[in-house]
């Protein structure tokens, strides 16, 4: 017989490394904003991650589907999953701090849970997950404040723009399970970067014009890392943990990488959060355990 998934020690370093990855790419994210425009780092993120996945899938022997259907999912899927979020995250970077960015983006569990609920019938919107969802958005009202209800400015949008991203990754994950659960999770990867790029080049070409290359050596390092660690070995890894962990074990990431991403910022980039910060996530954290389920189900004993 087969093991159910369960999150053993080998699983909760994987972990724990993926949250550092998905950490970085916040602090990556605000290095290149210095030299290179919010669509553009978008392109550069999920173009260069293609040719790292194409290596993996053809030697891993995996079959490229045909067919217009599938890839038009991928085309979907690249577009919810990274071209939408990826730009919405790194606009918000502009008008707020890394770490701020990733404790928003730390709803995307919450979210997920409740448009899964709405949308699928397998997964049925419960009281815990409505529960889970209202100590999320209770969470993302702490860190803008009540002031942000009376008074739109740019570090508002930004922060709008990374819930914004949140949704996305949210109803990018039943997209996912609708569409592309026939097909291996290497090659979902990607498919959907792969659409992604090709949604990012038109867009960041005619918003941005054409990228500059004559980048400074920090800069490139950057783009590189997020490219090549944060997206493509991060999905990788994502996809590993899932087969040993399972998909609530993972979800647990959402918790994990805020810290990473805040430490980072402290550190190298002077970032210094306000304590609303930090007691919003402390709720949406909550939040996203609500929703897991099982620490609830551990203090009633069962």
């Amino acid at each position: 017989m087969s093991q159910s998934p369960a999150l053993t020690l080998p699983a909760a370093l994987m972990l724990l490394a993926l949250a550092a990855i998905w950490g970085g790419s916040f602090f990556f994210a605000e290095i290149a904003l210095s030299e290179v425009p919010p669509l553009t780092i978008t392109l550069f993120r999920v173009a260069m991650a293609v040719p790292v996945l194409a290596v993996v899938v053809l030697a891993r022997g995996i079959t490229l589907p045909r067919g217009a259907p599938i890839w038009g999912a991928y085309l979907v899927m690249g577009g919810l999953n990274n071209a939408l979020p990826f730009s919405l995250i790194f606009w918000g970077q502009t008008q707020i701090e890394s770490g701020l960015a990733s404790i928003l983006n730390g709803t995307t569990a919450v979210f997920g849970a409740v448009v899964a609920g709405a949308l699928l019938a397998d997964e049925r919107l419960s009281p815990r997950k409505i529960a889970g969802a209202a100590l999320g958005l209770l969470g993302v009202a702490v860190v803008m404040g009540w002031d942000a209800l009376t008074t739109l400015d740019p570090r508002n949008l930004g922060q709008l723009a990374v819930i914004g991203a949140a949704l996305s990754y949210a109803f990018a994950s039943v997209w996912a399970k609708v569409q592309l659960s026939g097909q291996a999770p290497q090659m979902n990867a990607l498919g959907m970067l792969t659409g992604s790029t090709m949604i990012m080049v038109p867009v960041a070409w005619g918003v941005d014009g054409t990228p500059d290359l004559a980048l400074s050596s920090g800069v490139w390092a950057a783009l590189i890392l997020l490219s090549v660690v944060s997206t493509a070995m991060a999905y990788l890894l994502y996809f590993a943990i899932l087969v040993r962990a399972g998909a609530a074990n993972l979800m647990l990431v959402t918790v994990l990488v805020p810290p990473f991403a805040i430490a980072l910022g402290a550190v190298f980039l002077n970032e210094a959060l306000s304590v609303a910060a930090f007691i919003g996530f402390a709720v949406i954290a909550l939040g996203i355990l609500v929703t897991d389920g099982r620490v609830l189900a551990w203090l009633r004993g069962g």
